[in-house]
């Protein structure tokens, strides 16, 4: 037997963590931006990267959240 609702306060729990991360991410690229321009291309090429495995985390939590339902 699932509880559907409990599965949906999880997801939204975990849906948190990548939220914030993302968060972080951007305003690090932004505060290295303003420090050193000229590190601006190695910055956002690793800000995507990270952006991108962080978002995985988020898209597990989502699968999670279908198994936990049944559906």
């Amino acid at each position: 037997m699932s509880n559907k609702g409990l599965a949906a306060i999880g997801y939204g729990l975990a849906a948190i963590g990548p939220g914030i991360g993302v968060g972080l991410i951007f305003s690090s690229v932004i505060n290295g931006t303003a420090r050193q321009p000229e590190a601006r291309g190695v910055l956002l090429g690793l800000a995507w990267t990270t952006f991108a495995i962080v978002e995985v985390l988020a898209l597990l939590g989502f699968v999670v959240y279908f198994i936990a339902t049944g559906g």
